[in-house]
């Protein structure tokens, strides 16, 4: 088949799905741009900088399965690495293209803008090798294989891929294949058959079974068939908390979030004395470990990996964990008959009334919200109070929690909201977020109202950096930020048609907005102000201990009670 270089990798964009391109127009990228606005089946979505179509993209990402970026060379790929090596950290297939300069330009050396004027074209792809599984120039004689070699690579190990298109290439035809790109990841018959028969093994001699699972089992596409094995042989399960939300939390065989030595005990006891647990490649840091108090018993362990299973430190190789899991389930089904049970939720506990009067708290807040958090919702929570605040709530089933625990750059949320919405249109979108990163990324406000998308967005205004507070400077300046009209800011992009906006300081007032979203069609931003040294326990118990992991234990106190009396509202 005869078709442009630009042409085939637009077809192969529209094969794996991706309805829509992010980023942002550069001389480098635009005839590439024309001939993607060209295809009926994709939209390009303009955001404001590349960082936040970075961002954006990977929200589009985590409910699409994959995702393209469009950045043009240097300044607008480097504006946008944080963001994809975020998506590295968190597993998160992202397709990154850059326009870069005129083949022959690059090929000679010569300087041009854009570049740090030096001639040197490595540079850039050098510094993507580091956050990508793979990357590559396109050239007339690479263009076919690289393309699809990439989008592949991409697919199959969730992680970014960096590919670049010469400004001069992009329209010049080449031969290419015509048939659909192939993803399918069977198995080796053989390393299935015998992981099959070592977990078979391990399963009859068990007494303990449980499930630790993390974010690889979403992403991987295995989570519900790790719930159908949960309930068709009573295996109780928790999640770490970056794979908050994965398995249903308000289900009776959750036993809840697996954190070291911040578990509940029932949560520890489960996991660290379990004779056959099933994990899911998880990636333990201090923030998800308990700051490594974890206790993971290595000799029980069958860990489902991207391609591959590890059984009691045996891997075995070329096996896909939906198709082990799919015949495992299938032999033990006969035996679990017996034992399944037909689950229905864990009885909702009702808080008692306040006083309508009565200031917004963070002890308040939170039980309010996931009350008001729907089945089936996105769920969007920025790192810190958002995530810390939810983090103790059980959601309803089926909702998609997203956050970014691992990379936790602030500010991601905003733009992955605008990628949340568009992948998934029909489903209600809910983002938590603090007034500091808020600020961070609010340019995106005007593309949601641009592209007519209505999410929820609640706003912590608590007047500063809280978790850094609770780290750190309790009372220090650094931590303090300009206090804004968050409710106002809507305003400045759009007519009030499309927007509801509030301000919310106590609880009766949160009801009348929540009252009033419920019945609206039109994206709703509330902001909530909460005193300043307001915060979650949990948050306060995090703070404190990664302060003595990053500082040491020889610092000052940060924190003392009399601390909580100060205001900012």
């Amino acid at each position: 088949m005869r078709t442009t270089i630009a042409d085939f990798l637009v077809s192969r964009i529209a094969q794996i799905d991706c309805e829509h391109v992010f980023g942002v127009p550069g001389d480098f990228n635009l005839q590439l741009m024309d001939q993607i606005q060209r295809c009926s089946k994709i939209d390009f979505i303009g955001c404001c900088n590349e960082l936040n179509a970075a961002y954006a993209a990977d929200g589009y990402a985590r409910l699409n399965g994959i995702s393209v970026l469009l950045t043009t060379y240097g300044v607008g790929d480097l504006g946008a690495i944080s963001g994809v090596a975020g998506a590295a950290a968190e597993q998160v297939p992202l397709v990154c293209i850059s326009g870069a300069p005129p083949l022959h330009i690059m090929q000679q050396g010569t300087p041009l803008h854009h570049t740090l004027g030096d001639g040197n074209y490595n540079n850039v792809m050098n510094c993507f090798s580091q956050v990508c599984s793979d990357y590559a120039c396109l050239t007339p004689d690479n263009a076919a294989f690289e393309i699809d070699r990439l989008l592949t690579n991409c697919y199959h190990n969730k992680k970014p891929v960096y590919i670049q298109i010469p400004s001069d290439i992009s329209h010049i035809t080449i031969d290419a294949e015509s048939s659909h790109l192939e993803l399918g990841n069977e198995s080796n018959a053989e390393q299935l058959s015998s992981a099959i028969s070592a977990l078979t093994c391990l399963w009859q001699d068990s007494h303990k079974p449980a499930i630790l699972a993390d974010m690889h089992a979403e992403r991987l596409g295995y989570d519900k068939l790790l719930l159908d094995f949960a309930e068709a042989t009573s295996t109780s399960y928790a999640t770490l908390t970056t794979g908050k939300a994965v398995l249903p939390e308000q289900h009776p065989l959750f036993i809840g979030v697996y954190q070291g030595s911040y578990s509940a005990p029932e949560s520890r006891d489960l996991i660290e004395e379990s004779d056959f647990l099933i994990t899911t490649s998880p990636r333990l840091i201090e923030a998800n470990s308990g700051h490594f108090t974890d206790r993971l018993p290595n000799e029980s362990i069958i860990n489902l990996q991207t391609n591959a299973i590890s059984i009691r430190g045996v891997t075995y190789y070329a096996v896909n964990p939906c198709e082990l899991l799919t015949h495992f389930l299938e032999s033990v089904q006969e035996d679990a008959k017996t034992n399944q049970k037909q689950y229905s939720p864990n009885q909702e506990i009702q808080t008692p009334p306040i006083p309508e009067h009565a200031c917004l708290t963070q002890t308040r807040l939170w039980p309010r919200i996931a009350h008001f958090i729907a089945p089936n919702d996105v769920v969007i929570a920025e790192s810190g109070t958002s995530s810390l605040g939810l983090g103790g709530q059980k959601l309803p089933s089926g909702v998609t929690y997203i956050n970014s625990n691992i990379w936790g750059a602030i500010g991601f949320t905003l733009p992955a909201v605008l990628g949340t919405c568009l992948a998934a249109p029909k489903r209600r979108h809910l983002l938590f977020i603090g007034d500091g990163s808020f600020q961070l990324t609010m340019q995106e406000l005007s593309t949601l109202l641009h592209q007519d998308q209505k999410p929820i967005i609640f706003i912590i205004n608590n007047f500063g950096y809280t978790i850094e507070r609770f780290i750190h400077g309790i009372n220090a300046s650094y931590n303090d930020i300009k206090n804004w009209d968050y409710s106002a800011l809507p305003s400045i992009f759009s007519s009030s048609d499309q927007y509801i906006s509030f301000r919310v300081q106590t609880e009766g007032q949160l009801e009348q907005a929540i009252t009033t979203i419920k019945s609206s069609n039109k994206l709703s931003l509330v902001e909530l102000q909460l005193d300043a040294l307001d915060a979650p326990e949990s948050l306060k118990k995090f703070g404190s201990a990664t302060a003595e992991f990053d500082y040491g234990h020889n610092i000052p106190n940060q924190y003392t009670s009399e601390d909580t009396s100060h205001s900012s509202i």
